[in-house]
Order: C-alpha cells, then structure tokens, then sequence
C-alpha cells in the first residue's frame, strides 16, 4: 500500500455531520468517505472524468 499523508482538516460542524451521515449510508469511515470524495472530484477534474482501472475497480466494490 502507498504511504499516506497526514493532516490536519478544519470544517464546520453542518458538513462534519453531512460527511457522517453520507458515509453511514455508504458503510465507510468519515475519512474513507473524505477521500473517496475527493478522489471523485479530482479525478473528475483532472482527468475529463476517465478513471483508472484501479479507481474502476474500487467503485465496483472489487
């Protein structure tokens, strides 16, 4: 596995509290639901929207 960078996220509690209950419903920790997020949004920006084959897989529950 990659290392990972840690930091610190400073939000206010109104998205803290959406971000809990989006990743609930989707069976993920709050920081797996924060990454997964932003994942999609970079790879949406990024990339034209094409994904990986490792990101395609992921989303497939692989």
């Amino acid at each position: 596995m990659p290392e990972r960078k840690t930091f610190i996220l400073r939000m206010n509690k109104e998205l803290w509290e959406k971000l809990q209950r989006l990743a609930s419903q989707e069976l993920r920790s709050v920081n797996a639901q924060i990454e997964y997020l932003l994942r999609e949004a970079v790879r949406k920006r990024g990339r034209g929207g094409r994904a990986s084959a490792r990101e395609k897989r992921r989303a497939k529950g692989d």
